[in-house]
């Protein structure tokens, strides 16, 4: 890593925080990158814990879909550990995400460029980036967004550390608030059906999906026993 990229893009980001904000780093990371807009998804265990942060409405559409599909490049790049990249969603390289790809060009999106967030070995999410126009990422701009990515799994074990012991920082809890319902239901719904919770998460996604619905929406509507699953209504 460039020590002159680092430092321009700390100078850009910091200002007089110590530690820069989530939204912060989506911002800024989609200004620096000349991208559209950008979000981040945390990740433990391979499971999508929730967005941590997006710059605008069309970036917060694409990580709910992320969440529903459980596929992108958000997840991808979380999973191999290096960006996915694709410069143009309409005609894409490889047809790799057959439900999220549709759903992301209806929202807007017509490039999409997913970095992981490491700390050595250890996987904590993903930066996700959006255009709405076709084209790849210049050299500069990887280069810029992989600082980026680096810069934003610092700032989330930053975050954790000024937390109280043995609780979850307050800007990551307000993240991922959404996989607290989402763990509840696929419990739930693992009872009713006589399941496995992963595979009952997998029911809670093709319902959502086959019914045009957010995840969570699902999720509430599980947990506040308006759905039930095995029932006629519920799948």
């Amino acid at each position: 890593m460039s020590s002159e990229r680092l430092v321009r893009i700390l100078g850009r980001l910091n200002g007089e925080e110590a530690v820069p904000s989530m939204l912060r780093l989506c911002e800024m990371g989609a200004e620096l990158s000349g991208t559209t807009g950008a979000g981040i998804m945390l990740m433990v265990d391979g499971v999508q814990q929730g967005t941590l942060c997006v710059s605008d409405d069309t970036s917060a559409v694409i990580e709910e879909l992320q969440n529903t599909l459980g596929e992108g490049p958000c997840i991808d790049a979380y999973h191999g550990g290096r960006p996915v990249l694709e410069p143009d969603l309409v005609n894409p390289m490889a047809d790799r995400w057959a439900a999220f790809t549709p759903a992301a060009v209806a929202a807007g999106a017509r490039a999409i460029f997913g970095f992981p967030l490491l700390i050595g070995a250890t996987r904590l999410g993903a930066f996700n980036f959006y255009r709405n126009a076709k084209g790849p990422l210049t050299d500069d701009q990887h280069a810029d967004l992989s600082v980026m990515a680096d810069v934003a799994a610092r700032a989330v074990i930053d975050l954790q550390a000024q937390a109280r012991g043995g609780a979850l920082a307050e800007e990551l809890r307000a993240g991922t608030d959404y996989q607290l319902v989402v763990h509840q239901a696929s419990g739930m719904v693992s009872v009713q059906l006589g399941i496995g919770v992963a595979d009952a998460l997998v029911r809670l996604r093709a319902h959502a999906f086959a019914n045009d619905e957010r995840l969570t929406d699902v999720a509430a509507a599980v947990v506040a026993k308006r759905l039930r699953f095995g029932e006629p209504d519920g799948g």
